[in-house]
C-alpha cells in the first residue's frame, strides 16, 4: 500500500507537536548565568600607606661651655645610654687652678685694703672732729678779743682740711669694697669655669655621635663633642602624597614594618607638617614609635600603614563598581532583572568599597561590572562562591 500525502504530513508534524510544550523551559535555561554578591555590612578600615626614614624626635648637641682647654679624658662613647648630668668628658684644670690662686690672692688683698680704708676713715673722722672743736674754741676767743684773727683763720682752715680728708677716706673705703666685690666675682667665675671642665649630659638619652678626641682643644665652634637623642625616642618621618596628607591628624594609629623585621611595630601620628614640598608634591607626617624602638636605628627605611578611619558599613566588591557621568554605578539585580544604580562610596579596604547611599542591606549586585549586562536584561543570578574579602 503506497503512503498518502496526509501520512507524510502527519509524520512531519509529530515531532513539532511533541516538543512544543517544552519551549518555555528551554528559553529559561538559556538566560545568562551572572555572578552576584549580596550587599551586607562589613567592618571597614581606611588606611594610608606611607614610607620614610627613622630619625630622632629631638637631637641634643653637647658642646664645651669653656674654650681653650685641652681634653684630658672621655667617659662616654657612641651607643651609651646616659643620665642627665652624667660626666661625658673632662677638660684640663691646670690653667684655671692657677687663675683661681691668683684670684684668691687678689681677694685677700682687697680684704686687707678694706681694713686699711676703715682704719684711715676712723683716723680722718677723729682728726676732723678735733679740728672742728679747735676751730670752734678759736672762734669764741676771737669774739672775746683774746685770739688774733690769723689764729682763727688757721683753725678754720685746719677743720676744713680735716673734713676733706674724711671724704677722701670714705671714697678710698668704697673703692676697696668695690675691689673686694670684683675679686669675689672673679673667684666665682673661675670656680664656675672649673666646674665646667666636666662636660655633662644636659638630658638623658642615647649618644649617637662623638666628635671629641683626647688632646683636642675645647671650642664651641665646629662640630659638637657629642650628639644625644633625648630619651632615646625615635620617630618615622613618612612622606605622604598630597591628596592624602589632608586626611591625617595627630593621634591616628599606625603599623610600621621595616626590612628584616618579622613583626610590625605600633606608632602614633605625632605631627603633620604644615607644608608641602614644592618639588616632590609630598607632605610629611611624623610618627612616634610606641614600642620596639630597640629594633630600629636612625636612618632605617620603614613603611607605615596609617589608620585614618574604621567603621562598619554596607560594602560591595571593588569589581562591582563602574563609572558614569553621574558618578560610580553598580548593576543591581531584582527578580532576575538588572537595573543601573548610581551610588555614593566611602572607604576602600581589602577589595571592598563602602556604599554610603544607593543600596540597602540584602540587595544583590553584579560582582563584575565588566560583565556584558545592561539595565533591563534578564539574567540567571548565581551567588558568589565565598566571601569577597
Amino acid at each position: 500500500m503506497r503512503p498518502t500525502p496526509f501520512l507524510f504530513l502527519a509524520l512531519f508534524l509529530a515531532p513539532a507537536l511533541t516538543l512544543a510544550p517544552s519551549l518555555p523551559a528551554a528559553a529559561e535555561e538559556a538566560l545568562p548565568a551572572i555572578t552576584v554578591t549580596e550587599v551586607v555590612p562589613q567592618p571597614l578600615a581606611e588606611r594610608i600607606i606611607a614610607s620614610g626614614l627613622v630619625a630622632a624626635v629631638e637631637e641634643v648637641q653637647v658642646a664645651p661651655l669653656i674654650e681653650g682647654q685641652p681634653l684630658e679624658a672621655l667617659r662616654a662613647d657612641i651607643g651609651d645610654r646616659v643620665a642627665e648630668g652624667q660626666v661625658l668628658a673632662v677638660l684640663s684644670r691646670s690653667t684655671l687652678e692657677l687663675q683661681r690662686a691668683e684670684t684668691v690672692a687678689a681677694l685677700a688683698a682687697a680684704q686687707s685694703g678694706i681694713a686699711q680704708g676703715e682704719a684711715q676713715l676712723v683716723e680722718a673722722e677723729a682728726a676732723a672732729a678735733e679740728a672742728a672743736r679747735v676751730a670752734e674754741r678759736t672762734a669764741r676767743l676771737r669774739e672775746q678779743g683774746t685770739a688774733p684773727q690769723a689764729q682763727s683763720d688757721a683753725a678754720t682752715a685746719a677743720a676744713t682740711s680735716a673734713a676733706a680728708r674724711v671724704s677722701v677716706a670714705k671714697q678710698g673705703l668704697e673703692s676697696a669694697r668695690a675691689q673686694l666685690a670684683l675679686a669675689e666675682a672673679r673667684l666665682e667665675n673661675v670656680d664656675l669655669q672649673l666646674s665646667r671642665t666636666e662636660v655633662r649630659a644636659p638630658v638623658a638619652g642615647e649618644i649617637v655621635a662623638r666628635n671629641a678626641k683626647i688632646g683636642a682643644i675645647a671650642t664651641g665652634a665646629g662640630q659638637p663633642m657629642f650628639v644625644i637623642v633625648r630619651d632615646a625616642a625615635l620617630e618615622l618621618r613618612a612622606d605622604v602624597g598630597e591628596a592624602d596628607v589632608l586626611r591625617l591628624a595627630p593621634g591616628q594609629t599606625a603599623r610600621l614594618r621595616a626590612v628584616g623585621m618579622a613583626e610590625k611595630l605600633s606608632g602614633t601620628v605625632r605631627l603633620v607638617e604644615p607644608t608641602i614640598d614644592a618639588t616632590t608634591r609630598l607632605g610629611r607626617a611624623r610618627i612616634a614609635i610606641d614600642d620596639g624602638q630597640a629594633a630600629l636605628r636612625p636612618g632605617m627605611f620603614v613603611e607605615a600603614e596609617i589608620l585614618v578611619a574604621e567603621r562598619e558599613g554596607l560594602a560591595v566588591p571593588v569589581t562591582a563598581l563602574g563609572s558614569s557621568p553621574e558618578g560610580p554605578v553598580v548593576m543591581r539585580v531584582r527578580d532576575g532583572v538588572v537595573e543601573r544604580v548610581v551610588v555614593a562610596t566611602g572607604i576602600r579596604d581589602n577589595g571592598l568599597v563602602e556604599v554610603i547611599s544607593g543600596l540597602s542591606a540584602g540587595d544583590q549586585v553584579v560582582t563584575k561590572a565588566g560583565a556584558f549586562v545592561r539595565a533591563g536584561d534578564r539574567i540567571n543570578p548565581v551567588p558568589a562562591a565565598g566571601p569577597t574579602n
